[in-house]
């Protein structure tokens, strides 16, 4: 055993820390992919000015919703899968500081001394491993983000669904009622030998088929009202007071800054994510290296020992080991080589992230213009189809056109009132998919 004053091992752990390095490689983020502006052209209410942080964070307001507003929040303070990831962070935290904590002595009190031990990171293996661990931790705070943004979407669209349903039972319903008029306009006339027992029963026919929509819809209804208690993290019907009221379905603004690709990329959590584990397993590969390299470490302990001169003396012992793999099979070398094949798939999956988040944004623009453009014309189809209805029913109350007419026309009516519904909640839907695509829902905070 070496015996040196504490001193001396303070000298030579100084030596050996100076003399240290950090085995590569150095990280070093990879270039992407990214085009200056979209490929596709934007529609009449999107514009490629740089989303706000604030608004983007808060996306759903832009629906001006109070009851939407604070769902959301709900969801985003309680939902259980935001809980478990922030839980989730925790634990890669906590393992980020035991790395760092290899960095300093272990100090151990026994009776009558001291014991210590301090490992010298000579070569960087440790520091390379504490870099993993910061990589790890980076990734889980983005993982954390991209729940987040997940949540606040689902929440969005089971609302969005719910005032769906909600607006196309009225619609049924109020055609249940015209066409019901229609029947018994059709008895009537049957009763005074103007028309056959064939029209009554093609207007009954009529009735009943737009009668069979309505209990779909309301199942409909309800997944959509049991799937946001989910979300905010409550039984099944727990929200039948908030959700009482029908309230139409929310209106997209009428403008959207999606702004460039660029922006998309850097506000994305699960393309943050995917270069976060690059960087964590480019470290790693630095701490496997230096496993090949001599290790040193200090040890020095304190004692109380009896003396004859007085009662006791206190004795200093320390010194220096040094650890050198001689012979291991080749496993420190396949050890590198696996790291480097799981840095090469980590740098593989963040280049494919990068390009199918432009994917979605690029698929997200398209769907939101193009189905604005199917609802203006659903709209004025709706329109027309309302007033060739009423027109009709009118004058076949005074026989003057054939029922063939009027029942063609009420089931055009209500297909295109229910289509028009259902594009309008679709308009909202891709809205949802473009916010989500451009990383909106999470707001930056503090690093720890």
């Amino acid at each position: 055993m070496l015996r040196c004053l504490p001193r001396q091992l303070s000298t030579v752990a100084c030596s050996l820390l100076l003399c240290g390095c950090l085995l590569g490689p150095d990280y070093v983020r990879p270039r992407t992919p990214e085009p200056p502006a979209w490929h596709e052209p934007l529609g009449p209410s999107l514009t490629n000015a740089p989303p706000e942080k604030a608004q983007l964070a808060t996306w759903w307001k832009v629906l001006d919703d109070p009851i939407l507003s604070e769902l959301v929040d709900r969801a985003v303070a309680e939902n259980l899968d935001i809980r478990a990831a922030k839980a989730r962070l925790r634990q890669v935290r906590a393992r980020r500081d035991i790395a760092r904590a290899g960095l300093y002595p272990t100090i151990r009190a026994e009776l009558l001394g001291l014991d210590a031990l301090w490992n010298i990171d000579v070569f960087g293996g440790q520091r390379r491993a504490i870099q993993g661990a910061v990589g790890d931790m980076g990734a889980s705070r983005e993982d954390l983000r991209d729940v987040l943004v997940t949540i606040v979407a689902g929440t969005v669209q089971s609302y969005v669904d719910l005032r769906s349903y909600e607006t196309r039972l009225l619609i049924a319903d109020k055609n249940l009622d015209a066409q019901t008029q229609t029947l018994q306009i059709a008895s009537w006339r049957a009763q005074a030998g103007l028309t056959t027992v064939l029209d009554v029963e093609q207007a009954r026919a009529n009735v009943e088929q737009t009668r069979a929509q309505i209990p779909t819809l309301r199942a409909g209804l309800e997944d959509s009202r049991n799937r946001l208690s989910v979300l905010v993290a409550v039984p099944p019907g727990t929200l039948a007071e908030t959700l009482a009221v029908s309230k139409p379905i929310p209106s997209a603004p009428k403008e959207v800054a999606v702004g460039v690709p660029a922006d998309a990329l850097a506000q994305r959590p699960d393309v943050r994510r995917a270069e976060r584990q690059l960087a964590a397993e480019t470290a790693r590969v630095g701490s496997v290296r230096a496993e090949g390299y001599p290790s040193f470490s200090i040890f020095g302990s304190i004692g109380i020992l009896p003396s004859k001169f007085s009662n006791y003396q206190f004795q200093a012992v320390g010194g220096v080991n040094i650890i050198q793999v001689l012979f291991d099979g080749g496993a420190i070398r396949a050890k590198i080589a696996a790291q480097q094949g799981i840095r090469e798939e980590a740098l593989d999956r963040y280049q494919s992230t990068v390009l199918r988040a432009l994917e979605d944004v690029e698929d997200g623009i398209v769907h939101y213009s193009e189905e604005q453009n199917r609802r203006e014309s659903l709209a004025a189809a709706a329109d027309s189809a309302e007033r060739a209805a009423d027109l009709l029913r009118e004058r076949y109350a005074s026989g003057l056109v054939d029922f063939l007419l009027v029942l063609d026309a009420s089931r055009s009516l209500y297909q295109l009132q229910d289509q028009l519904a259902m594009s309008q909640g679709q308009v909202v839907s891709n809205l949802i998919r473009l916010y989500r695509s451009l990383g909106g829902g999470w707001a930056p905070q503090k690093k720890t």
